[in-house]
């Protein structure tokens, strides 16, 4: 009753979910059919195998001939094992198109939300999402789903052929599934919590795993290699706690129902053994009693076994619903000509916190201008920039571009499509150099790709690498050096060929000469761009027309 009210409480969500579950489902529920029915067969097979028994058995006894018969219980099993790989390849390439939907249209909501909320969730937590809660939610609605309607079909099937032969054994077994499946929804009610516990140390485990790994170089820094391995075996120490739970709990179930069906076969091989002293019933009769009793047993199993199964589903759905539930952003169409892009912001504020970083804070680009913010490092400076391409949400404000016809479009994740970005540290992905330039600009010719690492000062030295454009780096730029990947990165904002550019600290591991380089390079742009530097140099600050100041959360002149 108690779980029951819970689920009325929490209906909305559950509606929710159903429609989730429904959108998703649309373009499989044919081959989900296809799949129903030729278990189905698989059912029905099995129980006209029973009766050939039976028919063989009973010929035997009486000493007529079962030749033909024993021939078409051949068949039959290489039938049932022909179906059997069909639906072992059919289930597996269902189950990963289908899953692999399920994560697609997560990692699209999570690619297209407001960074800032994303940012809530550690990377390790979302990759658990993405693989073993979506997993989950695709093996409950490709295999469980289905398969609870396929056994309940089946246990209905099974029940009537045994009433047919035995009315009192027929509902001895009926009398035994509800309270088999209402003792293991009980200890489901267990097993919700303790899959959610799982799930929760699953993401931290992973997290840690995933978080070290990227900061490799940090660990081993400070020698806190043991410290690690420490920590990550305490994670794992709680992982397998929870999963030592959880499976004790099943076991525990598992255990309860066999024991209590072992007893309902002896119930049934002792009726048949008194029928058959009476001379009741035949050999074969008998045997249609054991096999029935044994097959009805089945789907009850089955069935209670789908509760833990359901409560995994349940979940996993939460934490995957919670995703679903982050907005996503703004994204109007383009409104002016990407041509001599300006920008103002009046009256801003905003704060990671209750403390607001910025408050009140106004400026004004405009188009064709070389604008340096200057500041202490934490002053807002980034804060600004990220508020500018409209990484953030929940600021109070506007923030808008212009062109010089005087055409104005306020901030959204739509005007990122005339900026181009060159964002702090190393952000280079592994792959080749090639590929690094070409996401600045996906229709880059190779001309455009060459020129954009000259104005970059990259060129030299990618040209005396092994291979080229095309030598593959790793993560975050590994085989370069800091101020290679940061020319990369420079060269990936140029090919992009925006009219409006924001370089973050994007000079700060270059040398004096390189440098010089690089802004020289960025002025030779054409068409001259709007750009905004933040920087720490004030050798930068004479290619600049003029300097804005971050001080006491307002930008001033």
């Amino acid at each position: 009753m108690e779980k029951l009210k819970k689920l009325w409480n929490d209906r909305s969500n559950q509606l929710r979910y159903a429609r989730w579950i429904i959108q998703y489902t649309r373009p499989y529920i044919g081959k989900i059919i296809l799949m129903m029915l030729i278990t189905l067969a698989q059912t029905i097979m099995t129980l006209v195998m029973v009766q050939v028994t039976k028919t063989i058995i009973d010929n035997a006894t009486g000493g007529n001939s079962f030749v033909n018969l024993i021939i078409i219980y051949i068949v039959m099993i290489v039938g049932m094992q022909i179906l059997e790989i069909f639906m072992s390849l059919f289930s597996t390439i269902l189950n990963e198109r289908f899953s692999f939907g399920i994560r697609k249209q997560i990692y699209e909501k999570i690619i297209k939300s407001h960074w800032m909320d994303v940012r809530k969730y550690h990377t390790g937590d979302l990759m658990t999402r993405l693989t073993s809660d979506a997993g989950n939610i695709a093996d409950g609605i490709i295999g469980t789903i289905p398969n609870i309607i396929q056994l309940c079909i089946e246990l209905i099937l099974i029940f009537f052929m045994l009433f047919y032969y035995s009315h009192l054994l027929a509902i001895f077994a009926l009398l035994v599934a509800p309270v088999a499946d209402v003792s293991t929804w009980w200890f489901g009610k267990k097993l919700r919590k303790l899959q959610v516990k799982l799930q929760e140390s699953e993401a931290a485990y992973r997290s840690f795993m995933q978080e070290s790994l990227a900061n490799l170089l940090i660990v081993k820094a400070f020698a806190n290699e043991d410290y690690s391995m420490e920590k990550l075996t305490k994670l794992r120490e709680n992982r397998f706690y929870w999963l030592y739970k959880r499976t004790k709990m099943g076991v525990v179930t598992s255990t309860a129902m066999s024991f209590s069906f072992q007893i309902g076969y002896i119930v049934a091989f002792a009726y048949g053994a008194l029928q058959i002293s009476r001379k009741v019933i035949t050999y074969g009769t008998m045997s249609v009693f054991i096999s029935l009793v044994n097959r009805v047993q089945a789907p009850i199993m089955g069935l209670a076994q789908q509760i833990p199964k359901v409560v995994s589903i349940l979940a996993s759905a939460g934490r995957i619903m919670e995703l679903q539930n982050i907005p996503l952003e703004e994204k109007e169409a383009k409104n002016i000509k990407a041509e001599r892009i300006g920008i103002e912001v009046m009256d801003m504020t905003f704060g990671y916190t209750d403390e607001p970083v910025l408050k009140d804070a106004s400026l004004k680009i405009n188009p064709g201008e070389f604008v340096a913010i200057v500041g202490e490092s934490g002053i807002g400076k980034t804060t600004l920039v990220r508020i500018m391409m409209s990484f953030m949400s929940n600021i109070e404000g506007k923030v808008s571009y212009f062109n010089e016809s005087g055409e104005v479009e306020n901030s959204n994740a739509g005007t990122r499509e005339f900026i181009a970005y060159v964002p702090q540290g190393n952000t280079l992905f592994s792959g080749t150099i090639r590929e690094n330039i070409r996401m600045g600009n996906l229709n880059a010719t190779e001309d455009d790709i060459i020129e954009a690492l000259k104005l970059a000062s990259g060129y030299d030295f990618v040209m005396e690498l092994p291979q080229g454009l095309d030598t593959v780096i790793g993560e975050r730029g590994h085989g370069l050096s800091e101020g290679q990947a940061q020319r990369i990165a420079i060269a990936r904002a140029f090919v992009r060929k925006s009219p409006f550019l924001i370089l973050d600290e994007a000079t700060s591991a270059l040398d004096e000469t390189t440098e010089l380089a690089v802004l020289q390079g960025l002025q030779k742009l054409t068409p001259r761009p709007t750009c905004l530097i933040i920087t720490h140099r004030k050798s930068i600050l004479q290619y600049c027309d003029r300097e804005l100041k971050i001080e006491d959360k307002k930008v001033s002149i």
